[in-house]
């Protein structure tokens, strides 16, 4: 079963991670300035997971690697995932994020 993990950055904003059952880290959040929009961000990702026209697949800037982003209905980024280096390789991760991410547990490491 998947977990998001909430956390602080160095700014102290909050972000949260979405994490595999393997503890691999599928989805990075953007930084919010509240815990209340992080927990709206993990929301929406519960919300469109499963829709795969959320999910941007995109190419690095050099070309040599590939990542995706899952955006809200308005269009804002939600989360961005790692680089892969295949096409293929990302396509798993945009499954990982659909299977793990509608009951995934939350984890707050900020208390």
């Amino acid at each position: 079963m998947g977990k998001f993990v909430i956390s602080r950055r160095f700014n102290q904003d909050y972000q949260f991670n979405l994490k595999a059952s393997n503890n691999q880290i599928i989805l990075t959040s953007e930084g919010y300035r509240s815990k209340e929009g992080c927990i709206n961000g993990i929301e929406a990702v519960k919300k469109y997971s499963n829709d795969d026209s959320k999910f941007d697949r995109r190419s690095s800037r050099n070309g040599n690697g590939y990542y995706f982003v899952l955006k809200a209905q308005n269009g804002e980024i939600i989360g961005t995932s790692e680089m892969y280096q295949s096409e293929n390789g990302m396509e798993n991760g945009i499954e990982s994020v659909k299977y793990n991410a509608p009951d995934a547990i939350m984890e707050d490491f900020t208390l």
